[in-house]
Parts: C-alpha cells; sequence; structure tokens
C-alpha cells in the first residue's frame, strides 16, 4: 500500500506550490487514476513517488517504509514511464530493451529473458528489428512502457502514456496496462483524458493547483450518474468541471 501524508513541494523558481498537502491512501494491487489538467501536480506527484525528485521525509510511505529512507530498495521494485520518450532513437527496439537492461544491471540469460518478456507484454516482438526513430506513435508509446518492465515491478506509474496517439494505438494501449494489472502489478496511472481514467480505473482522485480536490471510488464520486454508461461519462465530465471550474488544459 501507498500511504501519502500532507505532501507538499515547491520548486525554486515558482511562487506556488506544486502539491500542496497532498494526502491519499492507494491500495496494493489497484489501478489508481489521478486525473486533472496539466499544471495539477501530476507528474510532480509521480517524480517524487519515483524518486526522481528528493521526497520529503515521512510524506510518503510504500509497503509501510518510509521512501526518503528506503529509496534505493523500493525504486528496485517500481518504474516510471514518463510523459516524455526515453530511448534512443537511433537503437533498435531490442537494441533499446538490452541496453536498459543493462543499465539496470542485468545481464545473460536473465537480461535476455526481461527483454522478450517486456517484448511480449507490449506486443513488440514483431518489431523488435525496427529502429526506434522510424516507429508510429504508437509503437514508441509502447517501447517506452516496455523499458519499464524490464525489473518486472510491483509498482508502475505512468505518466499520460498515451499522449499524441491514435485512437487504434491508444485502445492497444489501454487493454495493456489492463493486463499488467491483471497480473498482480499495481498501477497509478495519471491522464487529463477523464474516457481514459473512467475505462481503467475503479478508483481516482482528482488533482488540480497541487491539491486534491476528490478522491475515492469513481462510482461512489459520481453517484446516480455511475448507472449508465452514456450518464456516467457525462458525470465525471461534469463532477471534473464542477471541482475545477475550468475546461481541461492543453
Amino acid at each position: 500500500m501507498i500511504e501519502v501524508k500532507s505532501l507538499r513541494f515547491s520548486y525554486p523558481s515558482s511562487p506556488a506550490p506544486a502539491l500542496d498537502g497532498v494526502s491519499l491512501r492507494i491500495p496494493k494491487g489497484a489501478l489508481y487514476g489521478l486525473l486533472g489538467p496539466n499544471g495539477s501536480g501530476k507528474t510532480t506527484f509521480l517524480s517524487l513517488l519515483s524518486g526522481i525528485l528528493p521526497p520529503p521525509p515521512g510524506a510518503i510511505a510504500v509497503d509501510g517504509q518510509d521512501l526518503s529512507a528506503h529509496l534505493r530498495q523500493i525504486q528496485a521494485r517500481s518504474a516510471l514511464v514518463p510523459q516524455e520518450l526515453a530511448f534512443y532513437p537511433r537503437m533498435s527496439v531490442q537494441e533499446n530493451l538490452e541496453f536498459f537492461a543493462g543499465a539496470r544491471g542485468y545481464s545473460g540469460e536473465d537480461a535476455r529473458s526481461r527483454v522478450d518478456e517486456a517484448l511480449r507484454l507490449a506486443a513488440l516482438a514483431p518489431n523488435r528489428g525496427q529502429r526506434a526513430e522510424h516507429c508510429s506513435g504508437g509503437l514508441k508509446r509502447r517501447l517506452n512502457i516496455a523499458i519499464g518492465l524490464l525489473n518486472r515491478p510491483s509498482l508502475l506509474l505512468l505518466d499520460e502514456p498515451t499522449v499524441g496517439i491514435d485512437p487504434q494505438s491508444r485502445n492497444f494501449i489501454l487493454q495493456g496496462v489492463r493486463d499488467i494489472h491483471a497480473a498482480g502489478t499495481t498501477v497509478i496511472y495519471t491522464s487529463h483524458y477523464m474516457e481514459e481514467v473512467q475505462a481503467l480505473c475503479d478508483t481516482v482522485a482528482v488533482l488540480d493547483h497541487g491539491r486534491v480536490l476528490a478522491e475515492g471510488p469513481l462510482d461512489s464520486l459520481l453517484g446516480d450518474a455511475a448507472l449508465d454508461g452514456g450518464d456516467r461519462a457525462r458525470g465525471l465530465e461534469q463532477l471534473f468541471l464542477t471541482l475545477t471550474r475550468s475546461d481541461l488544459r492543453d
């Protein structure tokens, strides 16, 4: 379980805090959605949870361990898939996976097994020899995810993994996320696309201006709007707009 208590974080160049007293409880094995417009604090939250930014002592616990005190141990069993594409375009799909497996410290048969597994989970085996720069937008996003799966994480952090791709590729990635979660991985999925969070997640938190505006089971947040598919979609949109008092920002 992930427990976040009154998490605050500010960037030196910004007058307003990026996160302003965020408290959350994310159950082990959850597929948990963070919904919010750009600038709401989603990426900062994942950066702290992954250790890219230094987590404040005592603010985040993962499986009962303080993240700041046990960062390396927790990083070994977690992975962040960033919003930006994070691989080498001149390398092939397989070469990228082999490189990042080596960077993680894997070698020999263990590395080969992990690369093959990541290729299978991201459905990239037919493209293993293709140079990354020649892949479609959807394949590049899947390669980003495959790299994040090399350490077989028990906690997977996905930061808007479907930005800038076509609907078919988006649906493929959403199904892949469901499959990864079904295999036992805890997934935290951030997006400002309400329909994605609705399709994937049973529990969500709505962030804006670094604060949690609402959190809980999606059906509970939507109330009666959750009874019908069409009304459910409109209910989620209405909930978001009511809470943030603004349109989604691109």
